[in-house]
């Protein structure tokens, strides 16, 4: 199947399976686990920072940012279309009692710094505490570049905020970006990395930041159940994953190119926006009853698709091949063609 649903749908290579069978394990919550130990190295080095956590998501990564950063009462300024805002079921408010200001976002991915630095409140019993300033990088693919995230972090240190970026898939911007990693990440206070989005591990996100916010963080991933116990053995495939899987996350982004190029040339197929390992497509309203069908009958083709109303997000990844792009792109044509 050419499962073209999200770049999470990887399954671990040879290669990485077999680094996962080798790996030295120790008990983590001990701190005695030599593989985490290195993984938390090796991405607090790759990012810049002091030091890094193991976590089991990227939802944790940025919940226990949030709960470091915040406390009960304050607030955190965040896109109304980021994930850590729409997509990890309310957490911060829920178990942090923290309340999230959403501000615009924009067609390119970037919150209206405007709209944020007029949303932190003054000193006020009236008010929560605005103490953090959250970005996304990528978002729907598309990439902030760096002067974004410079004017951001400008915006953040001139009210007092710190700085937290929701980079699930931040080694995709870097890579199309053309800089290192640490580079994107120097603009912020802590950085959220996935390993299982793109990379191809199987499971497992790091929060990278001060040494000091790091033992915070490492208090509440204790307190929401993410202590693990012989993690080197998922720690050993994202080890693998950052030694042989972000220069290759260029590839991808070739094969989105080449799969939106493809699908403009559809007809009843309109491109909305392609940017690196995403593609996002519209049917014309004209093909919207049998939409249902399309997935179905995509499904039969070996293309595994998932729809919103008209709307398809598609992502490339690590098993998707170039002759997969060729006959996704062939699909499409002939069973659009055919309503």
């Amino acid at each position: 199947m050419i499962d073209l649903r999200s770049d999470t749908v990887t399954e671990p290579t040879a290669a990485m399976r077999a680094a996962m069978a080798e790996a030295a394990v120790g008990d983590d919550v001990y701190g005695e686990d030599p593989t985490v130990n290195r993984l938390q190295s090796a991405v607090a080095e790759l990012l810049g920072k002091e030091a890094a956590l193991f976590v089991t998501s990227g939802t944790q990564s940025n919940l226990c940012a949030l709960l470091s950063h915040c406390g009960r009462g304050d607030e955190y300024i965040v896109g109304d279309h980021a994930h850590c805002y729409m997509y990890e079921a309310g957490g911060g408010a829920v178990l942090g009692s923290i309340q999230p200001q959403p501000v615009p976002t924009g067609e390119d991915g970037m919150l209206d710094l405007e709209a944020a630095s007029g949303a932190v409140k003054r000193r006020d019993h009236h008010f929560a505490r605005t103490r953090l300033l959250c970005l996304e990088n990528t978002i729907d693919g598309k990439v902030l570049c760096l002067e974004q995230m410079r004017a951001s972090a400008e915006v953040a240190a001139r009210h007092g905020l710190a700085h937290h970026l929701d980079g699930a898939r931040m080694w995709n911007a870097a890579v199309a970006l053309g800089v290192p990693p640490a580079e994107v990440a120097s603009h912020f206070d802590s950085v959220s990395v996935c390993l299982s989005k793109g990379l191809g591990a199987p499971v497992g996100s790091l929060l990278a930041g001060s040494t000091d916010l790091i033992d915070e963080a490492h208090k509440w991933r204790k307190m929401l159940g993410g202590g693990l116990r012989q993690a080197g053995l998922v720690a050993a495939a994202g080890l693998y994953a950052l030694e042989h899987h972000i220069e290759r996350l260029a590839d991808d982004h070739a094969k989105a190119a080449r799969l939106a190029e493809g699908l403009a040339e559809t007809d009843g197929v309109t491109v909305e926006s392609c940017s690196t390992n995403m593609v996002f497509i519209r049917l014309e309203d004209a093909l919207l009853h049998p939409q249902q069908d399309l997935r179905s009958a995509l499904l039969e083709r070996g293309v595994v698709s998932d729809w919103h109303g008209s709307r398809c997000r598609l992502v490339t990844h690590l098993d998707v091949s170039d002759a997969d792009i060729d006959t996704a792109v062939s699909a499409f044509s002939d069973l659009i063609g055919a309503q």
